[in-house]
Formats: C-alpha cells, structure tokens, sequence
C-alpha cells in the first residue's frame, strides 16, 4: 500500500499566476504534502458591484467540489476578498464548503487574522497592489475587530494579473516604507504578488515579522492536517514561531 498522502486542496482566481508556483514551492520540503488546484473567475478588484459579485459563494463552491474530486484532505481559499468583503464572508464559505463536500475549509484572511491574535500582534501595517477604496474597506474591517493600522501602502492597481507583474523593488520599497512606523507585523495582502519568497530578506532588513497570504492560508493548512508548519524552513517567522 503507498503512503499516507497529505492533499491540500487550494482555491485560486483564475487569473491568478503567483499562488500556485509560491505555494508548490513552499511545500516542496514537506515530505508526503501536496497542494492541488482550482480556479474559479475573478479578473479584477474593486468595490464595483459586478467585481463584488466575482465572489459569489456558488461560483466558489463549484470550484471546491473540482477539489473534492480529488479526495483532498482540506480546502484553503488562498485569497483575501474578505479583507474588503467581510470576514464573515470567509467564515460563512468554509462552513458552505464543508457543508457541500464534507471537507473542512480554511482561508488566507482567516488564518492571518487568527496568527495576529495568537501571537499577540495587534499593531499591523498593510502591503498592498489595491486601490485607495478597497484599501480602506480594509483597513475599516480591521478596525472594527479591534486591530489598529499603524501605516499602510497600496499600489492603486484594479487589475487582477498585473498584481503578479509587480517586481520585487517595488514590494521592497512598500515593505521599507511601512516599517518606519514599527508595527508589531506587516502583512503583504494579495495572492496574487510575488512576495512570500522574500519574507525571510525582509524580516531580516527590518526585524519585523512578515505575514504574506499566500503562506498564511498553507500554515492553517498544514496545522488542521496535523503538520507542524515549522516543517517548513526559510519562509519566514510564521512558520517557526506560531505552531
């Protein structure tokens, strides 16, 4: 009989070109431990009603019954819709999704927000390719869970693939740019930028911890599968400190 696989089951926008190499890289250390992916439409971010309506749970929820085809272990939705949306809008998917496939559900949003509070890191700032308005909505829902943005940088880009086109100086530069103001954290918030690689090079330059969510929804994933996530080295601090 072959081995005890582990699947992780990842939900991704279609027009997505960063989760899927950054989250196969992740686990590539991880014996045993796969990701598997499935997309469904989101081309652009904005608070628009027809871009809002990208996220209807239907549409997500056929996706994770693609997944559930392939008998994976749990579903992550590796994207942060729910930044702007509402987190209950995350936590009402995964109840969704458990319902339809009988397997349980985790998101990016989700699993940074619980990492902030389990390691006691309330002060954040805020890496972003959104707009001015997205951006606030944010900023506004953190807010009201009792999390407080010390500094913020945003991108003022709507398009969905051209968040995977931003190059690594200009993340850099955003990264330096929020860390003057000390957060206790800073969260690099959208799947779809090419930035969880660079997590360790920049908690090494500023000596703040780095949440990026592409790696925070593969750490909920790991720990509801029964995998330590320090299982994964040169990732940055999350993975190590918060088990």
């Amino acid at each position: 009989m072959a081995d005890k696989r582990t699947l992780l089951g990842v939900l991704t926008p279609s027009s997505n070109t960063a989760l899927e190499p950054l989250t196969s890289a992740l686990l590539a250390g991880v014996q045993g431990v796969s990701a598997h992916f499935s997309r469904f439409t989101v081309t652009r971010i904005s608070l628009d009603a027809a871009d809002l309506g990208q996220f209807d749970d239907s549409k997500i929820l056929a996706a994770a019954r693609l997944l559930a085809d392939a008998r994976v272990d749990v579903i992550g939705w590796s994207g942060t819709a729910a930044g702007w949306m509402g987190f209950e809008h995350d936590s009402r998917l995964c109840r969704r999704i458990e319902d339809a496939t009988g397997i349980r559900a985790t998101t990016s949003v989700l699993a940074l927000n619980e990492l902030m509070e389990r390691s006691g890191r309330r002060r954040f700032a805020l890496v972003s390719p959104y707009t001015a308005d997205v951006q606030q909505r944010i900023l506004a829902n953190y807010a009201s869970e009792g999390f407080e943005c010390v500094a913020d940088s945003r991108l003022d880009i709507s398009e969905n693939f051209a968040y995977s086109e931003v190059d690594e100086d200009t993340l850099t530069a955003q990264v330096r740019e929020v860390a003057r103001a000390r957060p206790d954290v800073i969260a690099t918030y959208c799947t779809n930028l090419r930035a969880a690689h660079l997590v360790p090079h920049w908690e090494a330059e500023v000596g703040i911890p780095v949440f990026d969510t592409v790696s925070t929804v593969v750490w909920s994933m790991l720990r509801m599968t029964g995998h330590d996530p320090a299982r994964i080295n040169g990732w940055g601090r999350l993975f190590q400190e918060i088990r």
